[in-house]
């Protein structure tokens, strides 16, 4: 059985779209998905109203209490668990990263996880120079215009070690290495 953490940031960009992935995977497969919510991934969770959704699919979920609250980093490095998850990512979350600031549960977890040999992949949401669309909360799309300095750190984070940076949701079936659902 693979053992998956799988670490939610605060960004509300593709948050409904890879949690329906993630919830996807739980079901059609026997990964055990670990969920932990950084202070802002809480917020956003509430903000989209999917808070419900999570304490019914992911009764287990940690909350952060602080860099190493709930510790989770041994584990990580010492190969407890098969990969971990960031997605999506915030560019906060991605700035700290590339910056080796670790003052955050999940960039701490990141920090300490490269370490060792446990993989990580980070799900960025600011990869493209230029806009994007998005939905927001009321089921609204609305544009986002991506900024240099964002697009910029997401380039020197995937040339970090033992970091893989994905590109959209359905990316997770693949490094999970769970069969994608079936397009009828």
């Amino acid at each position: 059985m693979k053992r998956i953490v799988w670490g939610i940031t605060g960004s509300g960009d593709l948050i409904k779209e890879t949690y329906d992935v993630m919830v996807d995977i739980s079901k059609r497969s026997d990964v055990e998905i670990t969920v932990f919510l950084s202070k802002e991934g809480e917020t956003v969770l509430k903000w989209y109203h999917m808070w419900g959704d999570l304490q019914k699919d992911f009764p287990d979920f940690k909350k952060e209490g602080g860099p190493n609250s709930p510790f989770i980093v041994g584990p990580l490095q010492v190969g407890h668990y098969d990969a971990l998850v960031i997605a999506p990512a915030t560019a906060n979350t991605v700035a700290k990263i590339v910056y080796g600031i670790a003052d955050t549960l999940l960039t701490n977890a990141v920090a300490q996880t490269a370490k060792g040999e446990t993989p990580i992949y980070i799900m960025a949401v600011d990869q493209k120079r230029g806009s994007v669309q998005t939905i927001s909360p009321q089921g609204k799309t609305i544009n986002l215009k991506m900024r240099e300095i964002d697009v910029s750190n997401t380039e020197k984070l995937a040339g970090m070690e033992n970091i893989t940076v994905i590109q959209k949701p359905s990316d997770l079936y693949d490094i999970i290495g769970v069969s994608r659902p079936d397009r009828t």
